[in-house]
């Protein structure tokens, strides 16, 4: 099975992690949740979300577990942060003392709605002292969106024009990455990486629920303190 580890400074005790399909396959979710607990030594199982596209930002604990929900964090040590995505941006967040980590599922929806400010609102931590990873999402060549999702962007923050080509026929190619890095910026976060990859294109490594129509698997990232 081959991960993907984030380039980043976080602290060492910060454990991040995005799988890929290379013996991750399509499996329904217990079973590859029992792979990801024995490969990566999980402390505890992961807090998975119910995933709808919103601005929910909930607190990684047992209770929380299916919450409907985007995001989650925590300051506990050994609580695993987790989303699911498959074209979709997974974003991976701690500070530079590894006081706190958060996971972020952001399509485009997400991001317009203002998940990644709820996930920094609920962390509680000055922006500057923030690190983010951009993981593995759909690059702007293959992103085809239309007129409403470029309005509803632009209506919010004019700078995020910069993120759209046009196509015609009110048609845009839409940069995830940009439009997130745009949001954090704005939040005076500036320690950003990643933001390299795409889904879509690079098939031997990522499951893409636009190239595959739909009938694919989930890449997973996760992120815990380790105590």
């Amino acid at each position: 099975m081959k991960f993907i580890t984030p380039d980043w400074p976080a602290p060492k005790h910060i454990k991040a992690y995005t799988t890929t399909r290379v013996g991750f396959g399509e499996l329904p979710l217990p079973q590859n949740e029992a792979i990801l607990n024995e490969l990566l030594k999980l402390p505890t199982n992961p807090i998975w979300l119910t995933q709808k596209h919103t601005a929910i930002c909930v607190e990684a604990t047992p209770n929380n577990q299916r919450q409907i929900a985007d995001a989650s964090f925590t300051i506990d040590k050994n609580r695993v942060c987790a989303v699911l995505t498959a074209d979709c941006l997974p974003i991976l967040m701690t500070d530079r003392q590894g006081s706190s980590v958060a996971a972020i599922h952001a399509g485009w929806r997400g991001l317009q709605s203002g998940i990644i400010e709820a996930t920094v609102k609920s962390l509680s931590i000055d922006p500057t002292e923030l690190l983010v990873w951009l993981g593995p999402a759909i690059s702007p060549q293959k992103f085809e969106v239309g007129e409403e999702v470029f309005t509803a962007f632009v209506s919010q923050h004019a700078a995020s024009e910069s993120a759209f080509k046009p196509l015609g026929n009110h048609k845009w190619l839409a940069n995830l990455y940009h439009l997130a890095q745009i949001r954090l910026k704005l939040l005076n976060i500036t320690a950003c990486y990643g933001g390299d990859f795409c889904t879509y294109t690079q098939d031997d490594l990522f499951f893409s629920y636009r190239r595959d129509k739909g009938q694919t698997g989930r890449l997973v990232s996760l992120i815990w303190i380790e105590s």
